[in-house]
């Protein structure tokens, strides 16, 4: 295998910063590359939550500018180690990323979007430059640095410097396209005759994931099921057809887990660590997750968890309208998480109704996450569409049993349980409704009862293995035909 220069563009990485899945593979995936003797580096900006972290950043002496709107907009970068062969470079420019939050607050997207991530795209190439890395493959994330390819085989279509450079763009949610007016063309610098039917333009305005799906060498998504789902009007969000249109189909790759930092044996934030040779410790999880929400009642009722942005993405439509039927069955509900402000509203009134029964976290909370994937036996995901979803594979090797949607990856990961035969690893409906979601968690307390094969169906998810090792293989094939145009 021929050692690939790499460099993954991200406008998120843990542990640097985090607003869902996004960042985890920005971080466990280069890290896999890297084992498999790939030269990766990260690109992403330097956010307020990067300066103020507990990290060791090193200037680079050297600052440049980056041309946008007719003006030249100065930038700095910064560098941190991930490990020994793996470093994560920061563009900064405090105008655009010293806020608060990353994309807006509960209040909204911030207004300047656009500009922040035209300056983000172009200053990757630009940084690239500056550095002396000449990648082989730049594998760019969502829309934020969809605009990478664009300007590739527009701006930069004569540099010779990218001359034996290719792209790989990876929608993680089809759903947020980064769509807007289309006076961002002037302030991106683009060719004007790129605002078309056949390249950015998109009923009248901009569409930077449009972009990244038309320019790149190669379309990938996070999973088989979404790859199909996408490419259909329920799922597509106006761009099914443009999607259908790429030669060579649309790859689907299921994401990783980081099992060096979820895996209940060795997890510094539980109250006890426990494996498959020994699940005591899973009880004192519990009990230590019934402490931290107050919980009153049987600590034999299942605990269900749920950890995600509250968003009706989620399933958080159905679950609201669930809960009064759900509070009436024997269980108690561990809810984390934060995103739509009616849905943070909401569920803290309900957290406050139903105290004791129902727990509301409404925070970004790493170490609670932790605890909730450990203290649980159960872990809800409703989501009305999952392209991959992290949380279902870490709960499988927590011995946390999934309940969830058949949508996207969640369709792919989880297996339905059969009592009689002893295969499968966790729960799945199909209809997108509350009514079907209790049924199946009805269903899944009937199996908890019979406490043999709830733990036969425990020790069955433990053993589920999805390293990143098999995924980051297929991604070095994918990135080897970007390379030679099969």
């Amino acid at each position: 295998m021929n050692q690939l220069k790499i460099l993954f563009a991200s406008s998120e990485v843990t542990p640097f910063a985090k607003t869902g899945g996004l960042a985890d593979v920005s971080a466990s995936l280069p890290a896999a590359l890297s084992k498999l003797s790939h030269q990766v580096i990260i690109v992403m900006p330097l956010y307020r939550s990067v300066m103020e972290g507990q990290f060791e950043l090193e200037p680079i002496e050297k600052s440049f500018e980056i041309p946008m709107g007719g003006k030249s907009l100065k930038a700095k970068v910064y560098h941190a180690k991930m490990s020994r062969n793996l470093l994560v470079y920061f563009l900064q420019r405090d105008e655009f990323f010293d806020r608060s939050g990353l994309y807006g607050t509960s209040e909204g997207d911030y207004f300047d979007n656009p500009e922040r991530f035209i300056f983000f795209s172009r200053g990757i190439l630009q940084l690239s430059k500056l550095i002396d890395f000449q990648p082989n493959i730049i594998h760019c994330h969502d829309w934020q640095t969809s605009l990478v390819p664009v300007y590739l085989k527009s701006l930069y279509k004569d540099d010779s410097f990218f001359r034996r450079t290719r792209t790989i763009f990876t929608i993680h949610n089809l759903a947020y396209q980064g769509v807007f007016s289309k006076e961002y063309m002037e302030v991106s610098e683009l060719p004007s005759e790129l605002f078309s039917m056949r390249g950015l333009e998109y009923y009248g305005k901009m569409n930077f994931m449009k972009g990244g799906i038309v320019f790149s060498d190669v379309v990938s998504t996070v999973s088989e099921k979404y790859a199909q789902e996408i490419q259909t009007p329920d799922y597509g969000y106006g761009l099914e057809g443009v999607l259908r249109e790429r030669r060579g189909g649309v790859y689907g790759v299921l994401n990783g887990v980081d099992y060096t930092s979820w895996d209940p044996e060795t997890d510094s934030h539980l109250a006890a660590n426990y494996s498959l040779k020994s699940l005591d410790g899973k009880k004192k999880c519990k009990e230590d997750l019934m402490r931290i929400f107050k919980f009153k009642g049987r600590n034999e009722a299942p605990l269900i968890g749920i950890i995600s942005r509250l968003a009706e993405q989620k399933g958080f439509d159905i679950l609201a309208k669930g809960i009064e039927e759900m509070m009436k069955l024997d269980l108690f509900l561990a809810l984390l998480g934060s995103g739509d402000e009616r849905y943070e509203k909401q569920f803290t009134k309900l957290g406050e109704k139903y105290r004791g029964r129902l727990g509301v976290r409404v925070a970004f909370d790493n170490v609670l996450a932790h605890k909730i994937e450990a203290g649980s036996d159960m872990f809800l995901m409703p989501s009305r569409y999952e392209p991959c979803g992290l949380n279902q594979m870490y709960s499988l090797k927590y011995g946390t049993i999934p309940v969830v949607r058949a949508t996207g990856g969640l369709d792919d990961t989880i297996k339905e349980f059969d009592p009689e035969s002893g295969k499968g690893n966790g729960f799945k409906f199909v209809e997108y409704s509350s009514r079907a979601m209790i049924e199946k968690i009805k269903k899944a307390f009937e199996i908890y009862q019979d406490k043999k094969l709830w733990l036969k169906l425990m020790k069955s998810a433990m053993r589920e293995d999805f390293s990143w090792k098999n995924s980051a293989s297929k991604y070095v094939e994918i990135y080897n035909r970007a390379l030679t145009g099969d």
